[in-house]
């Protein structure tokens, strides 16, 4: 997978302005996936010392928060279970651009495993448990779980403008702070962090490498009989074309485009080279926040080695 939710799509035809205005408008519904990655060979001093999680340790944190959620609400007179965590394969299929061809052989875009996926919630212990409540309880379960203004919020500033509040007192909030050792302190950088894109996705976007990779995807897929200038409009087709049939035949289809997708970015190099670009753009333009990411990476690495103790406890 390709830069996660967060990466959006250009296209073609559209002049600079009206592309970065597309990207980042897409950006705002891209929720939080982020890579803090600094380009090589501009490492900034704060950031160059602290690698990333692998997946394996991301998907231990996960379920050592829902694990510290348990024992919370337990301790608020409430039952709570531990659900499984998306699986690795489950975390690709949504980004940009998808450049897997063995994963898209098997998943497509990932549709059917978020179908399931959102089944399981839907029919799940917590679900089924919640409904049971009388209304009062139930509402009396959501703030403790999630929290409530009345017991205060906490605030964070957005690189690109605006803020995000948070409430700071909730059983998600307790099992981040002992994840994590500082929930304030981690909402803020994270939220600094995982909301980098609107700072380089402009001048990415115009970059002459990236907009001559993105025009020989497109001429690729045109090859397949698929005429698409861009990604995203392979998305934004693929509702179409499986409208009205069953869940099977609408995975072949979405198998068959993705694979060409896939095929396409692999032939072209619009994968490497927005990854390229991504590594360099985000190195230049990033540089005032490096403290933030460096925050945000260590508090992320002291979390993977809380939740291995969490786990065995």
């Amino acid at each position: 997978m390709l830069f996660g939710d967060r990466f959006p799509v250009v296209r073609a035809a559209r002049g600079t302005a009206a592309v970065a205005a597309a990207l980042l408008a897409v950006l705002g519904l891209a929720g939080c996936a982020v890579t803090d990655s600094a380009a090589p060979h501009e490492p900034a001093a704060n950031e160059s010392r602290l690698r990333e999680l692998t997946t394996r340790e991301e998907i231990l944190v996960d379920r050592a928060e829902q694990l510290l959620v348990k024992a919370c609400m337990e301790r608020a007179g409430f039952r709570f279970w531990v659900t499984p965590v998306e699986s690795a394969d489950h975390r690709k299929g949504s980004g940009f651009v998808l450049d897997d061809v063995r994963w898209a052989r098997e998943f497509g875009y990932g549709g059917q495993l978020r179908r399931d996926a959102e089944k399981a919630r839907r029919d799940g212990p917590n679900t089924t448990y919640v409904n049971a409540l009388t209304p009062r309880e139930r509402g009396r379960y959501r703030e403790t779980l999630d929290g409530t203004p009345s017991k205060g919020m906490l605030s964070a500033a957005l690189p690109g403008g605006g803020t995000v509040e948070t409430p700071r007192e909730s059983c998600q909030a307790r099992a981040k702070d002992e994840l994590y050792g500082d929930f304030e302190t981690w909402f803020r950088a994270e939220k600094v962090a995982t909301n980098l894109t609107p700072l380089y996705v402009p001048d990415l976007s115009a970059d002459k490498r990236f907009t001559r990779a993105l025009s020989a995807w497109s001429a690729c897929m045109e090859r397949k009989g698929r005429s698409y200038a861009d990604p995203f409009e392979v998305r934004e087709d693929l509702g179409r074309l499986t409208a009205g049939l069953s869940g099977t035949a609408a995975h072949g289809v979405e198998v068959d485009l993705a694979v060409d997708e896939a095929a396409c970015a692999r032939s072209s190099s619009l994968a490497d080279t927005a990854r390229t670009l991504e590594d360099e753009y985000r190195a230049r333009k990033t540089r005032r926040f490096s403290d933030d990411i460096a925050t945000f990476r260590r508090m992320r690495l002291t979390a993977s080695d809380r939740a291995r103790d969490i786990a065995r406890r």
